[in-house]
Formats: structure tokens, C-alpha cells, sequence
């Protein structure tokens, strides 16, 4: 049985895709079987992460019930399956989500990894990558805003019942105005799996159509990803010692919880 993974993010903006497309080939690169789908139908932009725009099938077409879903699954960078979104806005209006769960049967079979790249935010689309995937990897920067929504996303995630591997803080940075790695754990109360600073080298590649994998594998963040990907086949262990909460960590959690009334049965 395949497992499942979504990575999500509360926002966008935060370089989720970038972060799915290069852990589906570093997982990929470690012997898994993996593929890649592309749920984020309304903006796609994985397949010009990695080059494969202009695909003459893509998943629209399969969730608007013109082609199967064999067809529209593409060879990537060290050797990963990719399933394109599609970039036609014609295309959207014929889909159906109701045939989501007959593609993904599908794609599981004969493979080790599924990897959802969903959309941002907390809208249907995004729901339903969440509703369909059994493990999330949580994506962030170290913004507070970007923050606060991503623990949006991680308390519907638990909701659900989906098992949190933990949070990728992307865009790393230091100062006054960013949060650190432990305030970030604290808050979520998930464990911080990777920590991928913020790389022009990265946003070149990605920008150009290249994984950073294959562009540089020697750099720090290739190895960082790859570093992710150990972690993802290793089923992080949650039950990791995190710093005791301090002043932003309690605001944080008291406000947001009486936000979305997650006490409330």
C-alpha cells in the first residue's frame, strides 16, 4: 500500500511547490517509487518547476473525464513521475472532484510514495488534497503571518485524523522580524523536519525549469532536501522534546484556538 503525503502550506507564496517537486525527486534519487500530482489545478506551476509545461494530457483532462490517468503521467528528474495540473483555464470548468478518488487508486498502485502538491490555503481544493492524503509535511516561512495560517491548516489536518510528519521552514532567515526554528516548533507543536534557508541558486533553478538536485547536488540545500527526504522515509517520530512556550508561543496558541474554536466539539 502506497502512503499518501500532502505537502500544504496555510498560504502561497511560501515556495510549497518548490519544496514538493524537489522532495519527490530526492525521495525518488533514495529508490522510492514515487509520484508527483499536482493538485493545485487552479495554479498550477509544478510542471514549470521542472519543465514539463505543454503536456498534451495533464489532469484536468482526466478529472473532466476526457483521457486516463496513465496518460498523464510523465517522467521527471531522477527518475520521479510527475502528474501536471494543466495551465489551461478552459480546462477547469470540466473537472470533477468526484473522480479524484478513482485517479488516486490508480496512481497508488505499484509505487511507494504518492506526493500531493496542494494548494494554498484552506479553500475546497485544498480540503480536498488534505481529505485524500494520510501524512501531511506542513510547509512554512518564518513570518508570523505565514505562520499563523499554516497552523490553521495543521489543526483541520488534525482534525481530520491525517498524521503530521512535521514542518519545513522554507525561506529561512534571520532577525527581529522573523520567528526562529524553536519559536516555530513551539507554536505548531510539530517537530521542524527541515530548514531550507533562503537560495537564489534555488529560485534560478526553479525559475528555469531545473531541480536544484540536478543543477547542484553538492549544495547546501540539495543536501538539505535530501536530508528531508531521509527524514520522510524514516517517519519522523513526533515525540520529540520541544522548548518550553514563551510569550509569542502562548499568544499564538490562545488566540488561534479561540479563532477557529478548536475546543468546541
Amino acid at each position: 500500500m502506497a502512503r499518501v503525503i500532502v505537502v500544504a502550506s496555510g498560504k502561497g507564496g511560501v515556495g510549497k511547490t518548490t519544496i514538493a517537486a524537489n522532495l519527490g525527486i530526492a525521495l525518488s534519487l533514495q529508490g522510492e517509487e514515487v509520484v508527483v500530482l499536482d493538485l493545485d489545478v487552479a495554479m498550477a506551476n509544478l510542471e514549470l518547476i521542472l519543465g514539463l509545461e505543454n503536456q498534451p494530457v495533464t489532469l484536468q483532462d482526466v478529472l473532466a473525464g476526457r483521457d486516463m490517468i496513465h496518460n498523464a503521467i510523465y517522467e521527471g528528474p531522477g527518475g520521479v513521475k510527475i502528474v501536471p495540473a494543466g495551465l489551461s483555464l478552459y480546462g477547469l470548468k470540466d473537472m470533477k472532484l468526484e473522480r479524484l478518488e478513482e485517479v488516486l487508486e490508480t496512481l497508488t498502485e505499484d509505487i511507494d510514495i504518492l506526493l500531493i502538491d496542494a494548494p494554498g490555503g484552506l479553500e475546497r481544493d485544498a480540503l480536498a488534497a488534505l481529505q485524500v492524503s494520510n501524512e501531511l509535511v506542513l510547509v512554512t516561512t518564518p513570518e508570523i503571518t505565514s505562520l499563523s495560517d499554516a497552523l490553521k491548516t495543521k489543526i483541520v489536518a488534525e482534525k481530520i485524523g491525517m498524521e503530521i510528519l512535521g514542518v519545513v521552514i522554507n525561506k529561512e532567515r534571520s532577525g527581529k522580524e522573523f520567528l526562529t526554528p524553536d519559536e516555530i516548533q513551539t507554536i505548531l507543536n510539530i517537530p521542524v523536519i527541515a530548514i531550507i534557508p533562503e537560495d537564489k541558486e534555488l529560485n534560478i533553478a526553479s525559475a528555469s525549469g531545473n531541480s536544484i538536485l540536478e543543477k547542484n547536488p553538492k549544495s547546501n540545500t540539495s543536501k538539505l532536501i535530501l536530508g528531508l527526504a531521509s527524514r520522510v522515509i524514516g517517519k519522523y517520530s513526533l515525540e520529540n522534546d520541544l522548548s518550553s512556550k514563551g510569550i509569542v508561543s502562548k499568544f499564538f496558541q490562545t488566540v488561534f484556538s479561540k479563532y477557529l474554536n478548536v475546543n468546541k466539539s
